[in-house]
């Protein structure tokens, strides 16, 4: 079964993320666990040509110098590679620092360029919209090379938050591997099942 596309929306999209609906009751390590083996699944069920390889893994949110700890990582099939394991990284990186899904803040990032604009130009490239999320940020690369290595704007990490605890991200949920739409698509989707169960 397909996934269905993601609102472009950056509103539509952080007003989602805060919903009771994207909220867990609880986040403990089989909850990971029960989100994580899910999402192999729907991704495993996936048109052939809308699959491919993917990493997940979830993570819970550190804190200063604490490192994220991961409770759930797994690839899906054969073919993933050490790379998705850094477009994993810079997706949480995302998340941890802005509260909002890695494609809620390209979205917002895309929608500013818009803007400025005015609506009268072509629509931004991705180019672009890495370039304008890297200047508004000031973000530099921490290995010393020319891009901003810590941070992606690609769809697919996805915050987790729990009711009680006033909105904090209390963990991170990321995808790599499939189109970027799709890893946000497949995440979005089976947290909102994976919470519907917890009544």
């Amino acid at each position: 079964m397909a996934l269905e596309a993601p609102s472009t929306d950056p509103a539509v999209l952080i007003a989602q993320e805060t919903s009771d609906e994207y909220t867990f009751r609880t986040f403990t390590t089989e909850t990971a666990w029960t989100l994580g083996t899910a999402l192999r699944a729907r991704i495993l069920s996936l048109p052939p040509d809308r699959r491919k390889p993917a990493l997940i893994s979830i993570s819970l949110a550190g804190g200063g110098a604490v490192p994220a700890h991961i409770v759930f990582q797994c690839a899906t099939e054969p073919g993933t590679v050490p790379d998705n394991e850094e477009w994993v990284r810079r997706k949480r990186n995302t998340v941890l620092r802005w509260g909002l899904s890695s494609w809620a803040m390209r979205m917002k990032t895309a929608a500013g360029l818009r803007a400025a604009r005015a609506a009268s130009g072509p629509s931004p490239t991705a180019g672009e919209i890495e370039e304008a999320f890297v200047s508004k940020y000031a973000l530099a690369s921490s290995s010393g090379g020319a891009v901003a290595d810590d941070y992606a704007i690609h769809g697919g990490g996805f915050p987790v938050r729990v009711r009680g605890a006033g909105g904090a991200v209390v963990a991170v949920v990321v995808v790599s591997g499939l189109k970027q739409e799709d890893d946000h698509a497949v995440v979005a989707e089976t947290v909102r099942e994976v919470i519907a169960t917890q009544g």
